[in-house]
């Protein structure tokens, strides 16, 4: 270890999957594969096994070397991540699971909360009652089918890719685009793409920020992460029908539809606030605190023989792999 700053590389192939979340890091962090003998921890972005594991499976860990598993993805999307056997190469785990060694969840901040607290609410001017915004074509839990039939039975504007029929009219730039036009409707479809305990996305806490009222389908366990009252839920409601029905409802009675913004003048309760405390600090500087307080309590030493977690057999034959490619090109020519 150089200094008191950990060396902490990204094994990965796509700098542009992590990088969003590092730009204000501090040093210490490296994308420089040449450098895996040095580093002092080595993250794994375990969504990029699926299409790469080859490129990853000649990778030698080094005595003292810290490996961690990173996702912010479903493990029902991603296997390795449900794996025992593939997992126990890891010494930490960084998850939305809330029992991850370094929590990472979508949820947002205390400020953040705060803020859309004093916010004020848009004013609901799109003539229809709901909007979606839908691209991602994973699905693993039944979303697609779930609007499908709503959409039968209440006017839906549905931006994205899927089942679109509504196109953004201003100028998009991108989150804060996406914001405000989903606060100019009553309600928005926030439907995660598979069912998970804590894997609570951005989908939901798109809408509290845009000051609208979330239609949740997706974690048993979503009311931890969001204010008592500020959502509708779902799977409570004996189909689309009758939930179509009850949004008829609150569209046509003002002061119901009101009830949904009543927690904006409430205190945060002490489960939200201990959660958002928990992540106080960013996620890359948690892993960097855990990653010294690990090396100070055992030496490297760089020179030592390092060994292969998935097998040499694995090892060798991802180095042959680029090699085999480069033959069967030569072969072509």
């Amino acid at each position: 270890m150089g200094g008191l700053t950990p060396l902490i590389l990204f094994r990965t192939r796509d700098p542009g999957t992590v990088n969003d979340l590092l730009l204000q890091q501090p040093a210490g962090f490296t994308f420089d594969q040449s450098r895996l003998r040095e580093a002092d921890a080595v993250v794994f972005h375990i969504p990029e096994w699926t299409y790469w594991r080859p490129t990853f499976q000649d990778t030698p860990k080094f005595p003292g070397q810290l490996w961690i598993a990173y996702s912010m993805e479903s493990k029902v999307n991603y296997k390795e991540l449900a794996d025992q056997e593939f997992m126990r190469h890891f010494d930490l785990r960084m998850t939305y699971e809330q029992d991850a060694d370094i929590w990472t969840p979508y949820l947002p901040s205390h400020s953040t909360w705060l803020s859309i607290k004093r916010s004020s609410i848009p004013k609901k001017t799109e003539s229809h009652p709901t909007a979606l915004f839908r691209s991602d074509p994973i699905d693993r839990s039944g979303r697609n089918a779930f609007a499908a039939a709503l959409m039968r039975y209440t006017m839906v504007d549905s931006y994205g890719k899927f089942l679109k029929n509504r196109s953004v009219a201003e100028p998009d730039v991108g989150s804060s685009t996406k914001l405000t036009v989903i606060g100019r409707y009553h309600f928005y479809l926030a439907l995660e793409n598979s069912i998970a305990p804590d894997y609570v996305t951005e989908k939901i806490f798109d809408a509290l920020l845009a000051g609208t009222v979330p239609i949740y389908r997706g974690a048993p366990n979503f009311r931890e992460f969001v204010p008592e009252g500020s959502f509708i839920d779902a799977t409570t409601f004996n189909g689309p029908k009758s939930l179509a029905e009850y949004l008829h409802h609150l569209v046509e009675n003002p002061t119901d539809y009101a009830a949904y913004f009543a927690w904006r003048h409430k205190p945060l309760l002490p489960s939200l606030l201990e959660k958002t405390a928990r992540i106080e600090l960013e996620p890359f500087i948690r892993l960097q605190r855990i990653v010294t307080k690990a090396l100070k309590e055992r030496r490297r030493q760089h020179y030592e023989i390092p060994h292969y977690p998935f097998g040499l057999f694995a090892a060798i034959k991802a180095r042959l792999r680029p090699i085999k490619a480069r033959v069967r090109k030569l072969r072509w020519h």
